[in-house]
């Protein structure tokens, strides 16, 4: 997958940030939190003999009341000293040394209990606390009274939860082993291109060593003999080391987390501990330089898009130990296509996702920051309620042009099906999702006209504008993406502006034409009047003179066309003053404008072959438009008779407001700056 960087990105990043910094996640309040949570292990301490342990987001102040986080503890009892091999062994002490086999999952030992008096292991059971493996060495169970933390409360996982009336609280017995282990000695030597972490860092993590936790691997056999290992105090002591926005980033992947994805697969597929894993993994590839605020939106996508590959090989590597794999028995099947799905989706939006975040209210804040130029148009100039309307007597005039046309199918159908296939009796919110949709493409394409006759294109607005157009093109089968490969057209995208067409055409022909299968379709499928008019219905192309720089230029002239000689001649209704096409011509004149442009000679001569066979042997609406935009392509194919002729025809059927006198004179000029040349 490509990384698209858009120029929106910048400022939406920084008014990401202010953002997060009214909700409590600056500097200054992250490290008073921080400092908190050190003073409050160190009170926990005193007169104890266990040592007491915070961990998780509440240590590392990464989250917030919308996250709502717990408080991890980490018990760790003295009663035993645990090394990694038999030199670190202390007479007097009760050891236990961690062991490993073929058959133990990367991430997790076994604690084999070692004698007094000499470092020697021992080979029988020792008590009740401990079992023989399946090489006959005594290893200590995770379930022992020795390390379950006593008090009867709700145990969650390896750890015992205790609810409180804010905050619930984790606490799990461990084990300390103060050396490197093994199984994560690489992770110490890699090659670090930015380094980070420093050296320092990485020498400073080595000495805390780790936690071993009572939890085996799900697919063990030994499970309850096992040990997981925990690098916490490493990882804490990277989380700290943080800048500004490496630690907002952090909190927004949790967010999103949240808000999109646990809300779909669950709070048990995709962890915070992942999210983290995933920032540990693309800081140390990534130049420190990059981690500014201004570039918060593109490191998310980063993240997400590092997270989309784990998901799609269903691997998600241990930043410690990278042979251990987070995702296993987790991401699989349904799951991980869900997943996939979802992030998709999100990267696709291209950081609009952003305003649905609705931890502490975080998408409408940057909702009210980000004032784009559309909403200033609705709020201003109140053009949405404008557009409604027009939006209403066209959707109407669109739906009585189709009944027509059901009504001359053959009496075989009742008219009650009819009644019932357009009527809007039924929900009212399928009657409000019909006019919204055809709304959007209205709406999206007078946005885009507005932006693109700025002197400095605003691309943020624009790519709403787009967006708008996108949610209009489901309005029904064709218009609305007929006016999106318009759009595409305008802003020379003729690739994508193709493919919009190749698909009306997947569509097209056999929905619209054959009006005996749509009323068999309507009472076979009992489709809803939502359904009915995307999937068998086709509204006219209106374009309104506002949306100018979103028209083809043939098109524009139409907008025109009451001239002078027409002046005190009123037109005959409101309608009168948009432009309006007939949507299977104006497929086949988009066909021919884009292939021209492409200089594809036999396709665009077959979609000026389809215009004609249209004109002459359909019933179509707006003739007199369709007959001048024939006659545009064939001046543009320089057959000036054939288009005076086509011409000649349309003022025939609209001798007032036809735009075919603009044409004339467009004709005349031609050809006798043409006629001058060769003289």
């Amino acid at each position: 997958m490509t990384l698209n960087v858009h120029e929106h990105y910048k400022e939406v990043s920084l008014r990401l940030n202010r953002v997060l910094d009214t909700v409590g996640l600056g500097e200054d309040i992250r490290w008073k939190r921080i400092n908190m949570w050190i003073q409050t292990e160190e009170i926990h301490s005193v007169g104890c003999d266990n040592q007491i342990h915070s961990f998780g987001s509440q240590a590392e102040a990464t989250t917030t009341p919308g996250l709502n986080s717990d408080i991890d503890y980490a018990i760790c009892s003295p009663r035993f000293r645990i090394v990694k091999d038999l030199d670190s062994w202390v007479p007097g002490l009760p050891t236990l040394l961690t062991v490993s086999d073929e058959s133990t999952h990367q991430g997790y030992v076994k604690l084999q209990y070692l004698t007094k008096d000499q470092p020697r292991p021992v080979y029988h059971i020792h008590n009740i606390h401990f079992k023989l493996d399946k090489y006959a060495r005594s290893v200590l169970c995770n379930d022992s009274s020795l390390v379950k933390y006593k008090r009867a409360y709700e145990h969650h996982g390896p750890a015992t939860r205790l609810t409180g009336r804010s905050l619930n609280m984790d606490f799990v017995t461990a084990m300390r082993l103060h050396a490197w282990p093994d199984q994560a000695s690489q992770w110490l030597t890699r090659n670090r291109r930015h380094n980070w972490p420093s050296q320092e860092t990485i020498g400073l993590i080595q000495q805390t060593g780790v936690l071993l936790v009572p939890v085996g691997h799900t697919l063990s056999e030994e499970k309850h003999q096992e040990w997981r290992l925990s690098t916490s105090y490493g990882e804490k002591l990277l989380m700290w080391l943080f800048n500004s926005t490496q630690y907002k980033c952090y909190i927004l992947l949790k967010m999103i987390n949240k808000c999109f994805i646990k809300t779909d697969v669950g709070d048990d597929v995709l962890s915070s501990y992942h999210c983290k894993t995933c920032m540990f993994y693309i800081i140390e590839k990534t130049p420190t330089a990059m981690w500014r605020p201004d570039n918060l939106l593109l490191c998310i996508e980063l993240c997400l898009r590092l997270l989309y590959r784990w998901i799609e090989s269903a691997n998600c590597p241990n930043y410690f130990i990278p042979e251990e794999n987070m995702f296993e028995c987790k991401v699989y099947g349904q799951v991980q296509y869900q997943l996939l799905g979802i992030l998709r989706n999100l990267l696709g939006l291209e950081g609009r996702y952003l305003v649905g975040i609705s931890c502490d209210n975080i998408g409408q804040k940057l909702l009210e920051t980000c004032q784009t130029p559309l909403v200033e148009l609705d709020l201003q100039s109140r053009d949405v309620l404008r557009v409604l309307l027009t939006s209403v007597i066209i959707l109407l005039t669109s739906l009585k042009s189709t009944v027509r046309r059901f009504l001359e199918v053959d009496s075989m159908f009742e008219h009650e099906t009819l009644d019932r296939a357009f009527s809007f009796s039924g929900p009212r919110r399928e009657a409000n999702a019909v006019l919204m949709k055809f709304s959007c493409s209205i709406l999206g394409s007078k946005l885009a006209s507005q932006i693109l006759s700025q002197e400095s294109i605003d691309q943020q607005g624009l790519a709403m504008a787009h967006q708008l157009l996108l949610w209009g093109s489901s309005s029904d089968v064709a218009s609305g993406k007929l006016k999106l490969a318009a759009f595409y057209m305008v802003q020379d995208n003729l690739e994508m502006s193709e493919d919009v067409l190749n698909e009306i055409h997947e569509h097209y022909s056999y929905k619209i034409s054959n009006y005996q299968h749509i009323l068999q379709a309507i009472l076979s499928e009992n489709l809803s009047t939502t359904q009915l008019i995307s999937q068998y219905t086709v509204f006219h192309v209106v374009y309104h003179p506002s949306e100018i720089n979103c028209t083809p230029k043939a098109l524009i002239l139409e907008m025109f066309r009451s001239t002078m000689s027409n002046q005190g001649v009123p037109c005959e209704n409101y309608l009168q003053n948009l432009v309006r096409v007939d949507p299977k011509f104006y497929l086949y004149f988009l066909e021919f404008a884009c292939h021209h442009r492409q200089n594809k000679r036999s396709h665009k001569e077959a979609a000026l072959e389809n215009m004609i066979c249209v004109i002459r042997d359909e019933d179509i609406d707006f003739k007199d438009t369709a007959l001048n935009l024939l006659a545009y392509c064939l001046m543009k194919e320089g057959k000036m008779m054939n288009a005076y002729n086509i011409l000649c025809k349309s003022m025939k059927l609209r001798k007032l407001h036809n735009g075919a006198k603009w044409q004339m004179a467009i004709l005349f000029n031609v050809s006798f700056r043409f006629i001058h040349r060769r003289q």
